[in-house]
C-alpha cells in the first residue's frame, strides 16, 4: 500500500489554501494535516503535527523564504520541502534549492504538475520544472551578465521593491509582520550590496529594470 503523504500547506492567502486543498482532495495519497499562514505558525505547527512534506509559499509574513528553510532543516532533517512560488527566475530557484528545499514549482503550473512535484519530493527526489531547470543551466554560462539585484536575498529584493513603490519602513514592517529594526537592517544590507545612497537610487534602478511600474 502506498504510504500517505502528510502535508502542511504554508501559504498566507486563505483562498489559495482552500484551492490547494480541493486539488489534494482528489489524490488519496495526500493528507493535508495542517495549514500555516506565516513563518512563525509553520514552526509552531511542525512542533505539534507529524508532517512528511511541507508545501511552502516563498513569500509570507514574518520569517520566510530561505531564512525559514534554514531554520527548519536542522530541526527536521527528514522533512521534505517543496517551494511554491510566483517567481520563475532561475537565480531564485537555485538559491532556494541550495538552502535545503528539495523542489521548486511556480504557481502558474497546472494541478497535475503540482501533484507530480509533491509525489516526487515526497519520495526524496528533487523536482524542478524542465524549462526553469534549463534556464538555471544556461544562466550559469552568462553569470557575468546578471543584474545586480539578482544577488539579493528574497527578503532584500522584496523590501527594495516595496521601497521603490514609496512604502515607508513602518508600512513595510506592518505588511511583512516584522519589526521596524529588522526592515531597516534588510534595507541597509540591500543598499550596501546595490551601492545605493538614497531612496531615489532605489526607484531609478527598479524602474530601469522593470521591477516596478
Amino acid at each position: 500500500m502506498e504510504e500517505r503523504i502528510r502535508l502542511m500547506i504554508a501559504e498566507d492567502h486563505a483562498i489559495m489554501r482552500e484551492g490547494l486543498k480541493q486539488i489534494f482532495a482528489l489524490d488519496e495519497a495526500i493528507e493535508v494535516v495542517c495549514e500555516a499562514p506565516d513563518g512563525s505558525q509553520v514552526l509552531e505547527r511542525l512542533r505539534h503535527h507529524e508532517v512528511s512534506l511541507l508545501l511552502l509559499d516563498l513569500s509570507m509574513p514574518g520569517i520566510s523564504g530561505e531564512d525559514l528553510i534554514h531554520r527548519i532543516t536542522p530541526q527536521y532533517p527528514d522533512l521534505r520541502i517543496l517551494v511554491l512560488s510566483m517567481y520563475n527566475e532561475p537565480q531564485i530557484a537555485r538559491r532556494v534549492l541550495g538552502s535545503g528545499a528539495l523542489g521548486y514549482i511556480t504557481k502558474d503550473k497546472p494541478p497535475e504538475a503540482l501533484l507530480k512535484a509533491i509525489r516526487t519530493v515526497a519520495r526524496g527526489a528533487r523536482y524542478i520544472d524542465h524549462d526553469l531547470a534549463q534556464e538555471i543551466v544556461f544562466s550559469d554560462y552568462h553569470g557575468n551578465n546578471r543584474a545586480a539585484h539578482e544577488s539579493l536575498t528574497m527578503r532584500e529584493r522584496q523590501i527594495m521593491i516595496m521601497l521603490a513603490h514609496g512604502e515607508t519602513i513602518n508600512a513595510i514592517a506592518d505588511t511583512l509582520a516584522i519589526s521596524n529594526k529588522t526592515v531597516s537592517t534588510y534595507k541597509s544590507r540591500m543598499m550596501k550590496r546595490m551601492k545605493f545612497t538614497t531612496n531615489a537610487d532605489i526607484v531609478k534602478y527598479s524602474l530601469s529594470h522593470n521591477l516596478v511600474r
